[in-house]
């Protein structure tokens, strides 16, 4: 499961006050929810794209810190959807990922990647124990 944060002075509910609308507008219905860390997210279990196998998306309460955007994509081997002749469906899915993850956290794939190589940096920089 990864976690998204925000940009700064943005709030997950103000980008997107309909989770579930947004959800299966881009990957299908929701069919159920599952537990993280305390939060309710929705899943899909049947997405609409041949390429994932499951889609679990919402929002992470945290209480006193921003809300986070938490998200798992589970996807099939691309041998095997290349073998079904789906192969553009793969280019479809990546879009699909990288919209909805703009739309919620307001950054690119660029910029989450360099979040992200920051957030790791600032844990290694960290004492174990600590």
């Amino acid at each position: 499961m990864r976690e998204y944060k925000m940009r700064r002075g943005e709030h997950l509910e103000e980008r997107i006050p309909d989770m579930e609308g947004t959800i299966e507008s881009y990957f299908g219905p929701p069919t159920a929810t599952e537990s993280y860390n305390g939060s309710d997210l929705y899943v899909v279990e049947e997405p609409e794209n041949p390429v994932f196998e499951r889609v679990v998306a919402g929002a992470v309460d945290y209480g006193s810190k921003k809300d986070t955007l938490a998200v798992d994509f589970a996807e099939r081997p691309a041998e095997e959807v290349i073998a079904e002749g789906n192969a553009d469906a793969a280019a479809d899915a990546v879009d699909a990922k990288n919209e909805f993850l703009l739309e919620a956290t307001g950054r690119d794939a660029k910029s989450r990647r360099e979040s992200m190589k920051r957030t790791v940096e600032d844990d290694a920089e960290t004492p174990d124990g600590v």
